[in-house]
């Protein structure tokens, strides 16, 4: 199986741009302001009232990361909780109890001011929760024709069962927020308990196959995992028991059980084995209240245009290493405005002429399969070539003669939930960039992150810093190739693919390659705020506005 079964503002009506920066500079100072507050909150809070949910990073100077940078990722993937293990439902946040009220709300706003929410998180028994840790999602938003809006809320969690929400007012016309509890704080002391411990709770099969007696060809299936110290696996004492599996370039390790007839070198195939669940009936009902709106004030948010309206022609310049705000950009008529860098719209023909001489390299998951498939329905000169191949693993490779534009995606390598593939398909992503010249009709854009979501971090760190290397050699050797990194999408909320897991990983994504010189696509927010709700694999719409921005880095102007 794969993964991902289971309001009146016009574009040439720019908000000020004077306005916009002191909107920002506020919102710099309400933030430090708050923040203040958060810490003299922590300071007064008694030291058994929080754990600390840091995760366990071990730190290897071999990756070019330094000490110091290795603690502020800690520190960045620190998460609030409560101060011992909860398995009693009624004292963890509930939604239907959980409420948000809009800060000092008025008649009416101008485009470009700040709105501030706050939630205020309730128990069960409809007690003020009195610490933090609750994953909440909050966003902007208007589905209504003309505006077809929506924009990211920055949450910030005040450590005291109260949170404060950031939105920018992008748009002119209505909006209203909506708020969601992703998790609990108790759920997610649940979620890191089984990372920690349950890695093993996503398995994978290995396939051998070999000559046998009388022509007859043997086939064997054996549960495979990445080796890991708190795999299960890793529980089997006796060494003899497995065929392990080194890649020697990056380091990266396999284990499956061994076959009982065929010899190690006989893997031939991979897929996704099964789910396991290792919830215990308190854990699930845990859970249970995951991905839940809160009630709260559904006032609509009149948004006017500004008394010195006038129109931004000129914005930075897409380069890469450019800095991605909160919010990054906002939906209006199901069209991505970015705040990172000056993006457009592509059309058949302007996709085509930015793609052409080029040679596309995406890796990853399906998301990125995705960006494959849009590209090849959207360039109609683009000709997919049948490799013969299990579709969903690939490689799959799109060619255009006549304007002579390659185009391939690959899955990046094990850990894949996949259906049965060839494995010597599947390769790393750090392998490929090694092996690529690279140059100014090079573009490479990766993602990787829902796959390793029921791994401990180490796992997903050393795989992102690997790639990092190779991505710094390459930029080294051919400093006019495009790089882009795809950031992780939102859009499950179970013990297996958590949108808290995935958040995790987004973090650090962002932290290996923030100083790379690379483009970063953030689609985390692009696709936990349109209007239509988060998904693994998201619509045609969003699809379409990833695509617009991976063009204008690849051709910017």
């Amino acid at each position: 199986m794969e993964l991902g079964n289971r309001e009146e503002y016009v574009h040439r009506e720019r908000p000020c741009f004077k306005k916009l920066f002191i909107g920002m500079c506020l919102g710099i100072i309400c933030s430090l302001v708050i923040w203040s507050f958060v810490f003299k909150e922590r300071e007064n809070q008694p030291p058994h009232s929080f754990l600390l949910q840091s995760p366990k990073i071990s730190f290897n100077p071999k990756f070019g990361i330094t000490s110091e940078s290795n603690s502020s990722l800690i520190q960045g993937l620190y998460w609030a909780g409560p101060g011992t293990i909860i398995t009693n439902i009624s004292i963890s946040t509930s939604p239907a109890h959980s409420t948000f009220i809009i800060q000092n709300l008025k008649d009416s706003y101008q485009i470009g001011e700040e709105l501030y929410v706050t939630i205020h998180a309730r128990d069960f028994n409809n007690n003020p929760k009195p610490y933090g840790g609750d994953f909440f999602q909050a966003k902007l938003f208007s589905s209504k024709t003309p505006e077809k809006a929506s924009v990211f809320g920055e949450v910030l969690d005040l450590l005291n069962g109260s949170y404060s929400v950031r939105f920018l007012l992008p748009w002119v016309g209505q909006a209203q927020v909506a708020v969601r509890l992703i998790h609990s704080s108790e759920a997610v002391q649940v979620l890191k308990h089984h990372r920690e411990t349950n890695s093993d709770r996503v398995s994978f099969l290995g396939y051998f196959e070999g000559p046998g007696v009388n022509g007859i060809r043997l086939k064997e299936t054996v549960k495979c995992n990445v080796k890991w110290d708190k795999n299960g696996l890793e529980r089997v004492k006796n060494v003899e028991c497995c065929c392990e599996y080194l890649d020697s370039r990056t380091g990266e390790e396999w284990r499956c059980q061994k076959p009982k007839s065929l010899p190690c070198g006989a893997r031939v195939y991979h897929s996704f084995g099964e789910y396991i669940n290792f919830l215990t009936p308190q854990e699930a009902k845990i859970l249970a209240p995951s991905n839940k709106g809160i009630d709260g004030q559904k006032s609509i948010i009149n948004v006017l245009p500004s008394n010195k309206t006038m129109k931004i022609d000129v914005r930075e310049k897409c380069r890469p290493g450019l800095h991605t705000p909160v919010p990054a950009g906002f939906y209006l008529n199901d069209v991505w405005t970015s705040f990172v860098c000056k993006t457009r719209e592509f059309t058949t023909q302007t996709a085509t002429q930015c793609l052409k001489d080029k040679l596309i390299y995406l890796m990853g998951d399906s998301t990125m399969r995705q960006w494959f498939e849009f590209l090849e329905k959207s360039v109609p000169t683009l000709k997919q070539m049948n490799q013969h191949v299990q579709y969903k693993a690939g490689p799959l490779i799109a060619v255009d003669v006549m304007n002579n534009i390659y185009l391939r995606w690959r899955a990046h390598g094990i850990p894949l939930r996949f259906e049965k593939t060839e494995m010597t398909n599947l390769r790393y992503i750090s392998n490929e960039i090694d092996d690529m010249t690279g140059g100014p009709h090079t573009v490479v854009a990766f993602h990787v992150g829902i796959h390793f979501t029921s791994f401990p971090l180490d796992v997903f760190t050393k795989r992102v810093l690997r790639i990092r290397r190779a991505v710094l050699d390459l930029l080294q050797r051919a400093p006019e190739t495009t790089v882009i990194v795809k950031t992780v999408n939102t859009g499950y909320k179970d013990v297996f693919t958590s949108d808290w897991y995935s958040l995790q990983l987004d973090k650090i994504l962002r932290w290996a390659f923030q100083d790379v010189g690379v483009y970063i696509l953030d689609v985390w927010q692009m696709t936990s705020c349109h209007y239509t709700g988060d998904n693994l694999h998201p619509s045609p719409i969003i699809i379409k506005n990833e695509i617009d921005i991976l063009l204008s880095f690849t051709c910017p102007e």
